[in-house]
Parts: C-alpha cells; sequence; structure tokens
C-alpha cells in the first residue's frame, strides 16, 4: 500500500489503480528459494485466517477497528516475510524509508534499459 500511495493517481480522495503505473513499475526482489517457501506459507495464513470468517466481506475483514486478531497477525508475518526477502531491516524500516528504497530499486531498474 505504501508504493501505492506514492505513485498511484487520484481521482478525488480515491485511488485510481493502472497496471502501467502502479504495478508494472513495481520493483520486485529477488528472493531465495527458502524465502519464497515463506512468503507463500504466510500467504496461506492469510487465507487461512479470512476462512476463519466465511460470512464476513472483504470490507468487514479488513476494516481497522474490527480487523480478526489473528488475519492481522497473518498480514504481520508475512509482511515481516516479504521484507526479509528484499533485505530490509525489519526493525528500522518505516513505511518513507521502505517507499525511498523501492524508488532507489526502480531507478536502477530503469538505467538499465
Amino acid at each position: 500500500m505504501a508504493w501505492t500511495r506514492a505513485v498511484c493517481g487520484r481521482i478525488k480522495s480515491d485511488y485510481r489503480y493502472s497496471k502501467d503505473v502502479v504495478y508494472n513499475n513495481f520493483p520486485w526482489p529477488s528472493p531465495t528459494e527458502e524465502q519464497k517457501a515463506k512468503i507463500e506459507q504466510t500467504a496461506q495464513g492469510i487465507l487461512d485466517a479470512r476462512a476463519l470468517y466465511p460470512d464476513s466481506s472483504l470490507a468487514d475483514l479488513y476494516d481497522e477497528l474490527t480487523m480478526p486478531p489473528e488475519l492481522r497477525k497473518a498480514h504481520q508475518q508475512n509482511d515481516r516475510a516479504v521484507m526479509q526477502a528484499y533485505g530490509f531491516d525489519i526493525k528500522t524500516t518505516t513505511e518513507s524509508s521502505c517507499v525511498a528504497e523501492l524508488m532507489r530499486m526502480y531507478q536502477r531498474l530503469t538505467e538499465n534499459t
């Protein structure tokens, strides 16, 4: 979401998603097989946590005030696994430093094209 907030267009206050601006320019990491497996495991944890609430919509599940604790924990575990794949220091990386590093990565990628 940090990347989306930084590069996404807007219509009024709503995000305007574009594959060309938001997703196709996103700098992906090059995770090891172990890191990929950990990300897959934590992603499955998110799906498993959602499955505990079959009658809830995504809007219900992702309401910041009422998000189920197991879903929040599953997302935090996934965030840590992804940050490790990027080589980010989990304890010191802030949202702004994360976006700044993603922008540096994007710049390096585009310098080679």
